[in-house]
């Protein structure tokens, strides 16, 4: 059976089309990846230009969705979630994959994905113990749709960060 478009809607995001930037643009959004608590001008001598001539310039990137929000980067193992795990969930439908996206909402779950390939859904998250994990894979399981659950532990993580402006 093939699902309507009205079952995928949940499910789908507006289609990505990349923003048009210039070098001075890539050059402030690397500079605020790295910090974004930069003042404009502290930016301004980054890009040689004027402090106001940066700040029309975020305040472009911003209205454009380039910089989707500044947010400080919080150490989970330090916030008692030391767990990192990454689980790829395969789903009989499209209804069982728009039950997994309301998982979004919970403060253990850190990312979560569409995917193609051997699953429907990847899911990051970030427990407190084995025991937490253990209870959240038990909701994700009892979910009716829901074929397997494959669970990835990190051991340890070397590089995490977002898309570079390059």
């Amino acid at each position: 059976m093939v699902p309507s478009d009205k079952e995928t809607d949940a499910i789908r995001q507006i289609k990505h089309h990349p923003a048009e930037l210039d070098s001075i643009d890539r050059k402030i959004l690397g500079a605020l990846a790295e910090d974004a608590s930069r003042s404009y001008a502290e930016l301004s001598k980054i890009v040689h230009l004027s402090a106001p001539a940066v700040h029309d310039r975020v305040k472009r990137l911003k209205r454009d969705g380039v910089i989707k929000g500044t947010v400080a980067i919080l150490d989970g193992c330090k916030l008692g979630r030391t767990l990192l795990t990454f689980l790829l969930i395969d789903t009989s439908s499209y209804s069982a994959t728009r039950k997994l996206l309301a998982f979004a909402g919970r403060p253990e779950v850190e990312e979560l994905h569409t995917v193609a390939g051997d699953g429907c859904v990847l899911i990051k998250v970030r427990a407190a113990n084995t025991e937490s994990l253990e209870d959240f894979l038990m909701e994700i399981q009892s979910l009716e749709g829901v074929r397997s659950v494959r669970s990835y532990i990190a051991l340890s993580t070397f590089l995490e960060r977002g898309p570079s402006p390059d």
